[in-house]
């Protein structure tokens, strides 16, 4: 069994990402093939923008932040990115968080969540594919994208239709599918 962490990457006030991800979580729970589901609002953990004076791969932090992110990423196997698309890309607060770290995300399966206009955020999921598997994650083929966004949020909840949540499942199946392939690498990293 696997223990999941949603990483809700929108820190914009009024932003629908957090709703999404409450969405996600609860999906996650009722799949039933994680032991754990934790939800990290980037908003709450509040990185400041990198600050370490060393580089990550060496793991020295000095920063007591940094530690407790360390400490958060280290105890989950595998993992969602809840991102908005801007400007093409994913958001300066997820690639921060990433970047704080770098041991810490090898060998962990991640699935993406992407959401936007009629893009659905499909440009923001191809991008951080370069970064997540240059820190050795593997992320899932099966995916959720949610395009127009704002048609699916209802009194501040997420209410996505059926298309959205059989991809929501999909996605859950395979990473624990693949966590199960690399739980063996992390093992012997």
């Amino acid at each position: 069994m696997t223990k999941l962490g949603i990483i809700v990457a929108s820190t914009r006030p009024g932003r629908v990402g957090a709703s999404i991800g409450k969405w996600v979580e609860e999906q996650a729970v009722e799949h039933s093939g994680f032991d754990t589901v934790e939800l990290l609002d980037l908003a709450e953990v509040g990185l400041p923008f990198l600050d370490e004076p060393n580089p990550p791969r060496l793991g020295n932090y000095v920063h007591q932040h940094t530690r407790d992110w360390s400490a958060k990423i280290t105890g989950i196997d595998a993992l969602v990115f809840v991102m908005p698309e801007y400007n093409h890309g994913y958001s300066a607060p997820l690639k921060n968080a990433i970047d704080f770290l770098h041991n810490e995300w090898a060998y962990k399966a991640v699935g993406l969540v992407s959401y936007g206009g009629i893009a659905a955020g499909t440009r923001a999921a191809q991008m951080i594919k370069q970064v997540v598997t240059t820190l050795r994650m593997t992320p899932t083929v099966e995916s959720v994208t949610i395009p127009m966004v704002p048609n699916f949020v209802k009194d501040g909840r997420f209410a996505p239709d059926d298309i959205i949540t059989a991809s929501a499942k999909a996605m859950l199946d395979e990473l624990v599918r693949v966590d199960g392939a690399l739980r063996l690498l992390r093992e012997g990293a």
